[in-house]
């Protein structure tokens, strides 16, 4: 079940527009991703790399420059301990790029998804401390790892945490106590005493950070950051991160960069994908490139992304792109095999719980975070997905608006060994013995209404397609990057009739429609999705409300007007 909701937010936009040269339904659109206030509208339409926040306001920013610059000039071996996703490779992509630019001896490890699990634990800090390693440095992962922390202390090592995941805390009579790890400096703009002014950086981001302060530092041209702000735009769309404020000019800058990049591992990934470099948008980097990377990190080891970003050898490059690709194939054709699976299990029950908790002992762990994610969009509830390991049982989180998994987890922590993550996203582990406790408590706990279980659809402006032009179209690239937090523009219309359609596609997985609106209006439609249940339900004659999303289409240098259609509701007749 869905709701379309119709944005009300208030502001004059007829005023907006001409300040800004834009149309009053652009400055519409604007208002409603909260983007408020002069500076912040023209942040949005014009930010560039200066208007990035300085990396010197970053709690601990200085103590862990200095730190590094007293390692570089004792000659110090350096090593990383980075995560399996892909925020984690390019998080370490960047530390070892960057340390090596400044000198550094440094190396870098990631821990494997099924033998570690996430983050630094005893036994990588026991190898790190083997092989004469002085330093860690930790990135997209080690706020949570206190005992770890303290282990290397007191092996005598230096310990440096970079991450952007949730702070944990124990909360005692309604108070909270963060239990920062004893690092020797900890950055996190998740700290609650951290003065950075944006909170929502990815790992990649934070470490970026680190090495624009080093660079700083040590004097090196400031156009040298370019190729890492690349590995950064990669991260933050490939770790869904909400693309507004600095994210947001993080992306839109690093796609400028990725779209004539000579990095050989990223040309090979889109080349190996048949993405043209300089049609690269965020979509092609969320569903294409990102889970190509992640990948290597589900099925074998993270390392594979990690060398493909490293490789200075074309040839190489084209090789390990290749074989991330056969990776994700085989990742994707494993993934639909066990959500259909956690679909039966589900529509075998006769309630659905308020959080679902699906065990699939059988299931490679490493789905698990993405068979939550297809459980949480087919039923819209709080999904948590579990896999036999041999530790006991993992699994991962995805949530929905209103349901913070990283707060719940923390009132269910009695039952788990481990856990981690953001308000729409966890991880976890637990014992088995402990599986159906920690399935009641959570639905215990859970506070979520009828009304919380409603898919919203929220729509920007109710438009008829007769407002619709090329200029119109063409202002909506200038609010790109879309994604997360900055979704693309919905609009809506009613008393729309069907005047013909049909199938299209290799597949038959479109269709192509004439439109005509009540005021006389026709416009070209294309629907993606089930495409057989569409033409069973709409037929010639067929009325409709539609939430689209317009184009221009071009073909043999002609240029037509289109529409997307996002959603639809059928009526037997027109309706004022």
């Amino acid at each position: 079940m869905e709701k379309w909701m119709v944005y009300s937010k208030k502001a004059d936009f007829t005023k907006l527009g001409r300040q800004f040269h834009i149309d009053p339904v652009t400055a519409r659109i604007i208002r409603n991703r909260d983007v408020v206030g002069e500076e912040a509208v023209c942040r949005y339409l014009y930010g560039t790399k200066k208007d990035m926040y300085s990396a010197w306001l970053m709690k601990d920013m200085r103590r862990a420059v200095d730190i590094l610059k007293q390692k570089l000039a004792e000659g110090k071996k350096i090593r990383i301990i980075g995560d399996y996703d892909a925020d984690g490779v390019n998080a370490t992509c960047i530390l070892l790029k960057g340390l090596r630019r400044c000198g550094a001896a440094v190396d870098s490890e990631i821990p494997h998804r099924m033998l570690d699990g996430y983050g630094i634990n005893e036994r990588l800090i026991e190898e790190a401390y083997q092989a004469g390693i002085d330093t860690i440095v930790t990135c997209d992962n080690g706020i949570a790892a206190w005992k770890q922390t303290k282990y290397a202390s007191s092996l005598g090592m230096t310990v440096i945490i970079t991450d952007h995941h949730e702070v944990p805390y124990e909360e005692t009579e309604g108070e909270r106590r963060y239990l920062v790890p004893p690092a020797d400096a900890v950055v996190n703009p998740k700290q609650q005493d951290c003065p950075y002014p944006y909170k929502g950086l990815c790992g990649a981001a934070v470490a970026y950070k680190l090495i624009q302060a080093l660079y700083e530092e040590f004097q090196v041209p400031e156009k040298e950051l370019d190729e890492l702000l690349q590995f950064a735009a990669v991260a933050t769309v490939g770790d869904v991160m909400d693309l507004q404020e600095e994210n947001r000019i993080i992306v839109k800058e690093g796609l400028k960069l990725l779209r004539k990049t000579d990095n050989p591992g990223l040309r090979a990934l889109m080349e190996v994908n048949g993405i043209e470099p300089q049609t690269l948008n965020s979509y092609h980097i969320g569903f294409v490139l990102a889970p190509c990377m992640n990948a290597g990190g589900r099925l074998d080891t993270a390392k594979r992304a990690l060398e493909l970003l490293m490789e200075e050898d074309r040839a190489a490059a084209a090789s390990m792109a290749g074989e991330l690709k056969a990776l994700n194939d085989s990742r994707k054709a494993l993934t639909v095999q066990e959500t259909q699976k956690a679909c039966e299990n589900l529509d075998a029950a006769e309630v659905l719980d308020k959080v679902l908790v699906v065990y699939l002992p059988e299931c490679h762990e490493s789905l698990a975070g993405i068979i939550a994610g297809k459980l949480r969009e087919r039923y819209y509830r709080p999904s948590f997905v579990l896999t036999k390991s041999e530790e006991g049982i993992k699994g991962s989180g995805r949530s929905i608006e209103g349901y913070s998994m990283f707060e719940e987890l923390v009132k269910c922590r009695q039952y788990l060994d481990k856990f981690g993550g953001h308000p729409m996203a966890a991880g976890l582990s637990l014992k088995e013995e402990n599986l159906e406790a920690f399935r009641h408590a959570l639905n215990e706990n859970c506070t979520l209404t009828d009304e919380d279980y409603i898919c919203k659809r929220w729509i920007d402006v109710p438009m008829p397609f007769s407002y619709i032009t090329k200029e119109l179209i063409g202002e909506f690239a200038v609010m790109e990057p879309f994604g997360k937090g900055n979704e693309k523009p919905m609009f809506a219309d009613k008393n729309i009739r069907v005047l013909n359609l049909r199938m299209i596609g290799q597949n038959g997985n479109a269709v192509k429609l004439l439109l005509e609106a009540a005021d006389g209006c026709r416009m070209e439609a294309l629907y993606f999705g089930d495409a057989a249940a569409f033409m069973r339900e709409v037929s010639e004659s067929s009325v409709l409300s539609v939430l689209y999303y317009p184009s221009v289409n071009e073909f043999r240098g002609v240029e037509k007007l289109q529409i997307t259609i996002c959603g639809y509701r059928i009526f037997s007749s027109i309706h004022n």
